[in-house]
């Protein structure tokens, strides 16, 4: 997926995604982990067709949607929804709640206000945010990160989909809410066998709840397998990096420590073969100039690395 950006200037090329290929399964949750800047954020956003991907093909329920228009494109929102990290920039702030909830429900659904506001009463309830009649008539500024991430997801469920981006959606909260807006995307998952990809920096917490976990560097996949055996015995040094500079895995894991050296490359001029080598303790002289292949090593694993040829 490549974008031209520039400012006032000359415009660069950047390669946000290279040559990734995922699938997502019904009622499984693949975790996306990778820095910011590797890309993880323009994946979501390609596998709803937020963006057009400028080589290779989009599925969705085993239909190519890759080249579908935008009407027709519509007709598929209601199936597949985005939960962003900033519910303040998520939510119209001239509204109220009660009409970001029933907005879509009018658009897509064609209820009427009183059938709408009915079914956005009964969202708040299951997000939590009970009575309802606290919240309805509120605008965003006066909820708090947690209230207005709830009415986010409760949104994002409301037209019953089948498949869900969770676009870092802990982030920005306090460590004591997050837990229970993860719990809340959980029990939706349970409840609707609902399929999500679950973007995020932290490698510990969607260890957790993954099923499988792919760990994204600068626009490539460098490691994908069942989310125990990421963690338990990660493959790729830029895995064990991540678990590395996780305080609490560190502890509780028996694994090699890495310590990775300056700052993620410019994903406009990435550097040549490897991606990682300018920072790898481990680089051979080949992932200077040679692109490694994605080699499988069984059990559902792959790793995009020269020291597993």
């Amino acid at each position: 997926m490549d974008f031209e950006i520039g400012l006032f200037g000359r415009k660069r090329r950047i390669r946000a995604v290279d040559n990734v290929s995922l699938g997502i399964g019904r009622g499984e949750i693949y975790g996306l982990v990778g820095e910011s800047g590797s890309g993880k954020s323009t994946i979501g956003r390609i596998t709803l067709r937020l963006y057009k991907p400028t080589s290779g093909k989009v599925f969705f329920d085993g239909r190519d949607i890759t080249n579908l228009s935008e009407n027709r494109l519509r007709e598929l929102r209601r199936k597949m929804q985005l939960i962003p990290q900033d519910p303040y920039s998520a939510i119209n702030p001239a509204q109220t709640i009660g009409e970001a909830l029933t907005e879509p429900l009018i658009v897509h659904e064609k209820l009427s206000r009183l059938e709408a506001l009915e079914k956005a009463y009964k969202a708040l309830e299951e997000v939590g945010l009970v009575p309802p009649d606290e919240f309805i008539k509120r605008r965003p500024y006066e909820l708090s990160g947690g209230q207005l991430q709830r009415v986010v997801i409760a949104r994002a469920m409301l037209l019953g989909p089948s498949y869900v981006v969770a676009d870092e959606p802990t982030s920005n909260l306090d460590a004591s809410i997050r837990a229970s807006i993860i719990k809340l995307l959980l029990d939706f998952k349970n409840r609707y066998n609902l399929s999500m990809l679950f973007i995020t920096h932290d490698i510990a917490l969607i260890s957790l709840i993954a099923n499988r976990i792919g760990v994204l560097y600068l626009g490539q996949l460098v490691e994908e397998g069942p989310a125990e055996k990421v963690v338990s015995s990660p493959l790729h040094p830029y895995t064990k990096a991540l678990l590395t500079a996780t305080p609490l895995a560190s502890e509780e894991l028996e694994i090699e420590k890495i310590y990775l050296k300056g700052e993620i490359g410019d994903p406009s001029n990435p550097p040549k073969g490897c991606r990682l080598h300018p920072r790898c303790p481990f680089a051979l002289e080949k992932c200077r100039s040679l692109e490694p292949p994605t080699i499988n090593v069984g059990g559902n694993r792959f790793v995009k690395c020269w020291l597993y040829s």
